[in-house]
């Protein structure tokens, strides 16, 4: 079987979702928080209320498209000889990672994420590119993706390089 560059079978948990969503919205919070201070403090009276505006609207904004967007992208599969992930919001990312390649599998459960009973899975490659991350699996699920892609990366003969 060839490996060829293609859209991913699965999507992430839909747990996902949220979590960006209030990932996104703390983030914004954040930022309008910053950007209004910043606006009331250092800019002159006819400027100051139109860059408070844009403090708080552009992160709002930004808080409600990216989430959705970003899940509609991230996608992730493991076949026979391979993983694929896409990921991204703006700049769309495809990988493929052959089996043969993968030197280490990592599961991440940060705060947030870990709330929502979420983890992220990274495979490590011998590649300049980079690791692989699938962002937003049930942890469940990444627990067993890891132990699958371990088992099936230390089945493939050769030195991972």
């Amino acid at each position: 079987m060839t490996t060829q560059l293609r859209e991913p079978a699965h999507q992430v948990s839909r747990r996902a979702l949220t979590m960006w969503q209030v990932e996104a919205g703390l983030e914004a919070v954040a930022f309008a928080v910053a950007g209004t201070v910043a606006a009331l403090v250092w800019t002159p009276a006819p400027l100051r209320w139109w860059l408070v505006a844009l403090a708080v609207l552009v992160p709002a904004a930004l808080a409600v498209v990216v989430p959705p967007w970003r899940f509609r992208v991230h996608r992730w599969e493991v076949v026979a000889e391979a993983v694929y992930t896409q990921r991204g919001w703006w700049a769309r990312e495809r990988r493929i990672a052959p089996l043969s390649r993968v030197q280490t599998v990592d599961i991440a459960e940060p705060p947030l994420a870990r709330l929502f009973g979420l983890a992220t899975v990274t495979v490590t490659t011998a590649s300049a590119a980079g690791a692989l991350r699938i962002d937003g699996l049930d942890r469940p699920l990444a627990v067993a993706l890891a132990d699958d892609l371990t088992r099936r990366a230390n089945a493939v003969a050769g030195d991972a390089t």
